[in-house]
């Protein structure tokens, strides 16, 4: 069993909230075993990994259901079925879903406010209020999806540029990653250090801390997307540090390992860390090396303590 939609689980949320006053806490795991899904699905979390799938999906359920005054709320993060929620379970319906909510006129005036928004932003003029309008995913889900393809198409481009210029370059681009994950100490000492090609089978070495308490040792290859590293290229690197009385390492490559090369790191004395080129470029985003902001969204929620009254 996958997780229902929101539209899904618009009746057995009304149908709850028909016995008096809950919160969403109070019937997620009613609505998890109704539907029978497993502890993995009512654990998973959205792209953002900041909110349960199931309880996002649910919110949003309960919030267009209350613009179809089906729903109210009494108190801060309660919600209790109105008078017009009860008349409707009592017709016994067997979905509740948009195309039903879209005939209270309240809904539909919301509702088209939001489909003309969208319709603007393709400069176009919008038609009528329709069915097709209606996604299966959240608004939020929907933003999510959108930035995850942003996201993914980023990376693919960064591994390209990266490929097209020289080691030089890429050596440099490790020395600024590295100091913006907070190794090296300054970007001065960690650009002297690394980049010693042929040093004891190693590329480079950093610091771990400003101190330069503990270090770690660099190995960056710039491969192409279809150049597999191998077990024998790790484990040369892994000699390298067994040479160098050294039990820290980090390789880096802008294509993949192969399995017999990560599970060759699982089980050492040393400790090391393979970055393939999607870590890498997913490392250069989170940490903003090689890339720059084109334009901030600001989506914001309504502050519940605001509305607390003592």
């Amino acid at each position: 069993m996958t997780i229902p939609d929101y539209q899904s689980l618009m009746l057995p949320v009304l149908r709850f909230a028909a016995e008096g006053e809950k919160r969403v806490a109070d019937v997620e795991n009613r609505i998890a075993d109704e539907f029978n899904l497993t502890q993995e699905e009512r654990d998973e979390l959205l792209p953002s990994g900041r909110q349960r799938i199931l309880h996002n999906r649910i919110h949003w359920a309960k919030f267009y259901m209350s613009k179809a005054g089906l729903i109210t709320s009494p108190a801060r993060g309660r919600f209790v079925a109105t008078e017009a929620g009860r008349t409707l379970l009592a017709t016994k319906p067997t979905r509740i879903d948009v195309e039903l909510l879209l005939k209270s006129p309240g809904f539909r005036e919301f509702y088209r406010g939001g489909a003309e928004a969208a319709e603007k932003t393709r400069r176009s003029n919008p038609a009528d209020v329709t069915l097709a309008e209606a996604s299966p995913s959240t608004p939020e889900e929907q933003i999510e999806a959108a930035f995850r393809s942003v996201q993914l198409a980023l990376r693919a481009e960064l591994l390209e540029r990266i490929v097209q210029n020289s080691p030089i370059f890429f050596e440099q681009l490790i020395v600024d990653l590295l100091v913006a994950m907070g190794y090296g100490g300054s970007h001065k000492t960690a650009a002297a250090q690394l980049g010693r090609s042929g040093d004891g089978g190693v590329d480079g070495v950093v610091n771990e801390d400003p101190l330069g308490l503990d270090r770690v040792y660099v190995q960056a290859k710039r491969y192409a997307e279809t150049n597999t590293v191998g077990r024998p290229d790790v484990q040369a690197f892994v000699g390298s540090l067994v040479g160098l009385g050294a039990t820290k390492g980090v390789f880096v490559t802008t294509s993949i390992f192969s399995s017999q090369a990560r599970d060759f790191v699982k089980h050492l004395t040393q400790r090391v860390i393979l970055i393939d080129g999607q870590r890498l470029a997913d490392l250069m985003i989170e940490h903003g090396v090689g890339v720059r902001v084109s334009r901030a969204l600001e989506f914001k929620r309504l502050d519940e303590d605001f509305f607390a009254e003592e």
